[in-house]
């Protein structure tokens, strides 16, 4: 299977769809939050969780 031949989740297109009918200020946030959290999840098992005590 080719990189075009990956499934999208629903759920991620629906979360793409939906910030893609904002406005442009709006829209620029949403996405950096998604960004900010798909990145927490592919980097998220790289590194230990250290917890301040």
């Amino acid at each position: 299977m080719d990189a075009q031949e990956v499934p999208l989740d629903d759920g991620l297109v629906a979360q793409i769809a939906a910030i893609d009918g904002q406005p442009l200020e709006e829209r620029a946030a949403a996405y950096t939050q998604l960004h900010d959290a798909l990145r927490d999840i592919l980097e998220g098992g790289d590194v230990p969780v250290v917890t301040e005590r």
